[in-house]
């Protein structure tokens, strides 16, 4: 019998968040992007519009500001309402999703940035 997997859920990614939804935030996802659950965004600072972290732009996506929170297909539409984490909860490390090519140095400075507006990532079962 083949084995199966599942794919990760908001309960793998997100281990604590504060009461009344306060870790969660919405935010516009920037079109021409598929993104799953877990990515690390960044936020362009001319539009405010959120992609997946990267640590060589100069636009605003090299900083880290929240982890996405739901599977968003942006590819022909900028998707207004995605489901952010924003601010003080914990993620499962072994669940974000990075872009390809990123160096652990640059891991370690975008995991500093989500701390800095308290998101911790740790290490989870």
């Amino acid at each position: 019998m083949p084995k199966q997997q599942e794919p990760i859920n908001l309960g793998d990614l997100l281990k604590y968040e504060a009461p009344n939804l306060y870790s969660r935030d919405t935010g516009t996802i920037a079109a021409g992007q598929v993104l799953a659950l877990g990515t690390v965004l960044g936020r362009a600072s001319v539009s405010g519009k959120l992609g997946q972290l990267d640590p060589t732009a100069t636009d605003g996506h090299e900083t880290a500001v929240a982890i996405l929170a739901q599977d968003i297909d942006t590819s022909l539409i900028e998707h207004d309402d995605a489901l952010l984490i924003a601010r003080h909860a914990i993620v499962a490390r072994q669940t974000l999703i990075w872009p390809s090519g990123i160096s652990a140095a640059q891991k370690t400075t975008a995991l500093n940035q989500l701390e800095a507006r308290g998101i911790l990532a740790r290490t989870s079962a």
